[in-house]
C-alpha cells in the first residue's frame, strides 16, 4: 500500500508527503523517470479513450463530405436507388460501361460496400425530393430503382418523374401486378427478376444447346433483348433424316425465309460455332439458327441444279 500510495501522489503531482524520505540520487532519478513515464502513459491512455469516443462522429462527418463530393458536377449520369444484390450487379455493369452514376441507400453497411467499389454514394431515402435533388436527378439521363419493396419503387418513380419529366426510369417489380402501377406512375421500363429467372430456367430446359452456346446469362439476356428489337430470334432446329448426310452449305429454307446457321450442336455434346460450308450434318445433331420471327425456319436441302447440253442432236440433262 505504501508503494501504491507513493506512485499515485507522484504521478498526479499531489505531493502530500513521502512515506520514506527520498534522499539518495538513485531514488530521486527513479522518481523523475516515474513522473515522466507516468504522465506520458496517462496522456496516451486518455487520448485513446477520447479517440474511441470521437472517431465514429468524425469519420461520419468526413465520409459525408467525401460521399457527396463531385455529385454537383455530374451530367447525363445514372442514379441507382438501392445497393442490394440487384443494385450491386447493376453497378458493376455501369462501371464496366464507363457510365457515371450515383448510388442512393439508407444502410451504412451497403454504402460502405459501395464505397469500397469506388462508387459515388449518397445516404438517404430516395422517395424524398431533397435526396433525389442532391443526387442530381434534374440532370440525370436515367434512374434505376431496384429496391425489393414495390411500394418504395412506385414512390421513387412518382417523385423522379415529377422532378424530371425527361429522365428514363427503369423500375424493379417483385410482383407481376405491380408492373402496371409502375408504368402508370411514370416508369419507362419495368423489370421483373422473377419473370426473367423463370424464362431463363425454361430456356435451359427447352433449349440446352442454345444456352450452352450463350453460356453467360447476362450476355445472353442482353443479346436476346437486342435481337428482339430488330425482329430476330435464336432458334434450335433438329437435324432431320432429310438434312443428315448433307453439308451446311446445302441447307436452305422451304420458303423465302432468310436465316443464318450460328452453330452445330453435335449429338455427343460438342458445339461447333460458325461452321464451315462443308461441315457435314449427322442424324441427332441440332442447328442453332438466327432468323426472323418467333417460329423457327423450315429447313430443307437445296435441290441440285441441272442444265441441258446438246450432244449429237439430243438434249441431255446434267446435274451440277
Amino acid at each position: 500500500m505504501d508503494a501504491i500510495y507513493m506512485v499515485t501522489i507522484t504521478i498526479f503531482g499531489v505531493g502530500y508527503g513521502e512515506v520514506h524520505p527520498i534522499e539518495t540520487p538513485q531514488l530521486r532519478l527513479m522518481t523523475i523517470l516515474l513522473i515522466v513515464f507516468g504522465y506520458g502513459s496517462a496522456i496516451y491512455t486518455g487520448g485513446g479513450l477520447v479517440q474511441m469516443l470521437m472517431e465514429g462522429e468524425i469519420n461520419r462527418a468526413l465520409n459525408n463530405r467525401r460521399m457527396t463530393k463531385g455529385i454537383e458536377e455530374l451530367r447525363d449520369h445514372a442514379i441507382v436507388c438501392g445497393f442490394g444484390r440487384a443494385g450491386s450487379i447493376l453497378v458493376k455493369n455501369l462501371q464496366a460501361a464507363g457510365k457515371p452514376f450515383v448510388v442512393i441507400d439508407q444502410d451504412d453497411e451497403k454504402l460502405t460496400a459501395a464505397e469500397q467499389m469506388h462508387c459515388l454514394v449518397l445516404q438517404g431515402n430516395a422517395t424524398e425530393d431533397d435526396v433525389l435533388l442532391s443526387a442530381g436527378v434534374q440532370h440525370a439521363s436515367v434512374l434505376a430503382t431496384v429496391l425489393p419493396d414495390d411500394a418504395a419503387n412506385v414512390f421513387i418513380t412518382l417523385t423522379a418523374r415529377v422532378l424530371n419529366p425527361e429522365v428514363e426510369i427503369i423500375a424493379r417489380a417483385e410482383h407481376p401486378a405491380t408492373e402496371k402501377k409502375l408504368l402508370r406512375s411514370g416508369a419507362t421500363h419495368v423489370v421483373s427478376p422473377a419473370v426473367i429467372g423463370g424464362r431463363r430456367m425454361a430456356q435451359l430446359i427447352t433449349h440446352p444447346s442454345r444456352e450452352e452456346l450463350l453460356a453467360d446469362p447476362e450476355k445472353n439476356e442482353q443479346l436476346q433483348h437486342e435481337l428482339s428489337q430488330i425482329g430476330l430470334q435464336i432458334h434450335e432446329v433438329a437435324v432431320s433424316n432429310l438434312l443428315a448426310g448433307h453439308p451446311v452449305g446445302d441447307i436452305t429454307s422451304t420458303v423465302d425465309h432468310k436465316f443464318l446457321i450460328v452453330a452445330v450442336q453435335r449429338q455427343e455434346g460438342e458445339v461447333e460455332v460458325d461452321p464451315a460450308l462443308d461441315c457435314m450434318l449427322e442424324a441427332g445433331d441440332a442447328l442453332v439458327v438466327l432468323a426472323r420471327g418467333e417460329q423457327p425456319p423450315q429447313l430443307t436441302v437445296k435441290p441440285k441444279s441441272s442444265s441441258e447440253i446438246l450432244y449429237r442432236g439430243a438434249k441431255i440433262a446434267v446435274s451440277l
